[in-house]
C-alpha cells in the first residue's frame, strides 16, 4: 500500500505504538521528513516531541561508509571495526568530526531556536523517520540516543527495506515498521505526496508542539480513575474515564480478562473519550480465573459480570450505558444487553463471537447492534452473519476491507474506532425499542 502523505503515515504508525501510551516516552523525529510523521505519533501517544539531529561520520572519500555518529551535547559513537578496516588515523577522524559538528550545531540552532533539548536519559525514546532505505541515519540516531542514556529505544518507521529492518533490530530494542519490502526502491515511491519538507516547516512543527495547548471548559482533562468494580461474586479491575459533560458511558467487555490492558481497546476508548463519551475498560475475569480457558468461554458468567458492572457504572456516573465487546466478550455483551430492564443504549462488537450468545438472547435483544468484522476474517464474518440472522433489533454488519481478526493492518483500527463512535453517538437518546432490522456488509 501507499501512504497519502507523511501525516497519514504517522497516524497509522501510531496505531502500532499504542502500548506505549501512558509511559514515560519522548518521540524524536529525524529531520527533515521524519518530523511530520513524529508529530502525529507524539499527538496520538500524548507524548513529548523533539527533533533528533545526528550526523554520520563518514570515511574520507567514502562518506556512506560510516565510522561513527555524533549528536548533541558532545555525544560521539564510534565503530572501531570500521576505523580499523579503513585505517583511519586520529587526525582524519578529528577533521571529519569537526566539520560534522559544525553542521550539526548549525541545524540545532535553526530548529530549536534556543529551546533546550528534551532529556532522554532513563526514558523510552521513540525514534521516528519517514522510511528506512539503507538505515544508516536511523542507525546513527539510535546509537546517539543510546549514548544519551535512553532506557529503551524504539525505532518506528512507516515503511522500510527488509534487510535494513533486520539489521537495526540489533541496534534498537524494538523496530516497528508496518510495511517491509525485500526490494524497497525509494522511500518516496511509497507515498502519494512526498513533497520535500523544508527547514522552516520543521521549525514550525516543533514550535507548535512545544506551545501549550489552549484550554477551555470543553477541553478540560477528563476524570480518570483506576477502580475495583463489584461484579457477580468478584471485584474486578477497571479504568474509568469520564470527560466533562459526557452524555453516555461505554463499558468494554473482553472474554480473556484483558480488556483493561488491551492496546486495541485502549485505542478505541481514547477515540470515544475524544468524542466526549465516558468509558469503563473492564476486566471481566480475575487474573486467576483468566488462566482457565473454560472461563473465557463461559458466556453467562461474563454476561453476569458485565451486567453487574453496568449497574455500578450507571450508579457511579448517572449516565446511560452502552457496550463494546470483543472476542467472547461480544457474546457476553449481547447476553447482558438482552436482559429484561437492562436499559443498554447500544452494542458494538469488534471481531466478536456473537454466535456464542444463546439464540434466545439474540432474538430478545432490543439494543441497536453494530457488528464490526475484518474483511479477511472470513470464518468470523460467517459466524457474525449467522448471529445477525437471529436478531430482531436494529443491527448492521460493518466489514472493514483488508482487515484480519485483530485489525493489525494500518488504518483498520482507526476505522473501527470511527464506526463505534458514530454508532454510539447516533443511539444516545433511549434504549432500543425493536426498530426493524437494518443490515449491510
Amino acid at each position: 500500500m501507499r501512504y497519502d502523505d507523511r501525516g497519514a503515515a504517522g497516524r497509522l504508525l501510531a496505531e502500532r505504538l499504542q502500548e506505549l501510551r501512558g509511559q514515560d516516552v519522548v518521540v524524536l523525529g529525524l529531520p527533515r521528513g521524519g518530523v511530520p510523521v513524529a508529530v502525529e505519533v507524539a499527538r496520538s501517544l500524548g507524548a513529548a516531541l523533539d527533533v533528533l539531529v545526528v550526523r554520520k561520520l563518514g570515511v574520507p572519500g567514502q562518506p556512506e561508509w560510516g565510522f561513527g555518529a555524533i549528536g548533541e551535547h558532545g555525544v560521539r559513537v564510534l565503530n572501531q571495526d570500521v576505523i580499523d578496516a579503513a585505517g583511519l588515523r586520529a587526525g582524519e577522524r578529528e577533521a571529519v568530526e569537526a566539520a560534522e559538528r559544525g553542521e550539526l550545531e548549525r541545524r540545532v540552532r535553526g530548529y530549536r531556536r534556543e529551546r533546550a533539548a528534551l532529556p532522554v536519559a532513563g526514558r523510552t525514546a521513540v525514534v521516528v523517520d519517514d522510511g528506512l532505505a539503507t538505515g544508516a541515519t536511523a542507525e546513527a540516531a539510535c546509537r546517539v540516543v543510546r549514548g544519551q542514556g535512553a532506557a529503551r529505544i524504539v525505532l518506528a518507521v512507516p515503511v522500510g527495506a527488509a534487510h535494513s529492518v533486520a539489521r537495526l533490530r540489533r541496534v534498537a530494542d524494538d523496530v516497528v515498521c508496518p510495511h517491509t519490502h525485500r526490494i524497497l526502491g525509494s522511500v518516496g515511491a511509497w507515498y502519494r505526496d512526498f513533497a520535500q519538507v523544508t527547514d522552516a516547516e520543521v521549525t514550525s512543527l516543533l514550535e507548535r508542539a512545544a506551545r501549550p495547548a489552549p484550554r477551555s471548559p470543553a477541553a478540560a482533562t477528563p476524570s480518570e480513575h483506576e477502580v475495583l468494580v463489584p461484579a457477580a461474586g468478584a471485584r474486578v479491575g477497571a479504568r474509568l474515564v469520564v470527560p466533562d459533560g459526557a452524555p453516555a458511558a461505554v463499558a468494554f467487555a473482553h472474554g480473556s480478562g484483558s480488556s483493561r490492558h488491551s492496546p486495541r481497546n485502549q485505542y478505541v476508548a481514547t477515540a470515544l473519550n475524544r468524542a466526549g463519551l465516558a468509558t469503563l475498560l473492564l476486566d471481566l475475569l480475575t487474573d486467576d480465573e483468566a488462566h482457565d480457558r473454560h472461563n473465557v468461554f463461559d458466556i453467562l458468567l461474563l454476561a453476569r459480570r458485565l451486567h453487574a458492572a453496568s449497574v455500578w457504572l450507571r450508579g457511579e456516573t448517572g449516565l446511560p450505558v452502552a457496550y463494546f465487546g470483543a472476542s467472547t466478550g461480544a457474546a457476553a455483551a449481547l447476553e447482558a444487553a438482552a436482559l429484561s430492564g437492562s436499559g443498554i443504549r447500544s452494542v458494538v462488537s469488534r471481531g466478536g463471537r456473537p454466535d456464542l450468545a444463546t439464540p434466545a438472547a439474540l432474538t430478545r435483544l432490543r439494543a441497536p447492534t453494530l457488528l464490526i468484522v475484518g474483511g479477511r476474517d472470513t470464518q468470523v464474518l460467517s459466524l457474525n452473519r449467522l448471529a445477525a440472522d437471529r436478531m430482531h433489533c436494529e443491527h448492521r454488519i460493518a466489514v472493514v476491507p483488508g482487515a484480519t481478526h485483530l485489525f493489525e493492518e494500518p488504518g483498520t483500527l482507526t476505522t473501527v474506532a470511527e464506526l463505534a463512535r458514530d454508532w454510539f453517538t447516533a443511539h444516545l437518546d433511549r434504549p432500543g425499542t425493536g426498530t426493524p432490522p437494518r443490515r449491510s456488509a
